[in-house]
């Protein structure tokens, strides 16, 4: 969440804003350690949040250059890559 975050340039505040859900909840997924802990509702709102402002997550067995869980942002529609 934090590489998201990065990617983006905002902090906690503005992602517990735009997934509707509180600041105190967003700081305590992101100090979880290993896979981030939370209720189904309230991790599905900080995906759609992420992945509607542009970011992609990338799964264990994704496809990726570098292998690995990760963050990226999304290709542009349209954008010739």
């Amino acid at each position: 969440m934090r590489a998201a975050r990065a990617l983006l340039g905002i902090d906690q505040r503005q992602l517990a804003h735009l997934a509707g859900v509180s600041l105190p909840t967003i700081q305590r997924m992101e100090a979880s350690s290993g896979q981030v802990r939370g209720t189904v509702d309230t991790l599905a709102k900080v995906v759609a949040a992420l992945d509607a402002a542009g970011i992609e997550l990338i799964g264990e067995r994704a496809s990726s250059h570098g292998g690995g869980r990760g963050v990226r942002l999304k290709a542009e529609a349209g954008a010739g890559a």
